[in-house]
């Protein structure tokens, strides 16, 4: 199915605001880098939040599609869906186009824990963590929500460090990391 205008607005503004942040992307800029009139974008939303809360969405629902998918592909027990994750995020790191964490970056621009820009961002964040609270119940984790917390926790300094750092390996790095955590949640 032909995605329509909407959805093509939102999908260009999603690559403009990931490459270039929120507050640092204006309406104006937006008009010019998606190709759509300024009437045509307020007619579809009446404010620039709304259009970063429908990208944020997309970006959700992209980004879990993919790395869930991915994870899946590389690995046949639950066990193995944990430490693949880091595989998987090395993957993303390793893309051209990659800029670090939407959502992690929305919670910085939006820092109000009641901003709905913060609120949709703790939702992604509360949603990976869920599925993988269910895959270290799976694996049979002795405390799955402590397991999970633990390689969430690496996965996003595994983000933020490949972002800012250029000396380590950041996805191997906390992947060698979770072998401990699981070995012991697993014992």
């Amino acid at each position: 199915m032909r995605p329509n205008k909407r959805d093509e607005l939102v999908s260009k503004a999603l690559k403009v605001f990931y490459r270039d942040g929120f507050h640092a992307t204006g309406m104006d800029k937006l008009v010019v880098e998606t190709g759509v009139s300024k009437t045509s974008m307020y007619k579809h939303f009446r404010t620039k939040e709304e259009l970063i809360l429908a990208a944020l969405r997309l970006r959700d629902e992209n980004f879990r599609e993919w790395f869930f998918k991915r994870i899946n592909e590389m690995a046949e027990t639950p066990a193995e869906q944990i430490l693949v994750s880091f595989d998987a995020l090395k993957e993303w790191f390793e893309e051209d186009e990659f800029r670090g964490c939407m959502f992690i970056k929305a919670g910085a621009e939006f820092q109000d824990r009641d901003h709905p820009i913060h609120v949709q961002a703790a939702e992604h964040k509360q949603l990976l963590l869920d599925h993988f609270t269910a895959v270290a119940e799976q694996a049979g984790a002795r405390d799955p929500q402590k397991l999970a917390c633990q390689i969430v926790l690496l996965q996003e300094g595994a983000i933020v460090s490949a972002v800012l750092l250029q000396n380590c390996d950041p996805a191997q790095d906390a992947k060698d990391a979770a072998k401990n955590l699981l070995a012991t949640a697993l014992g």
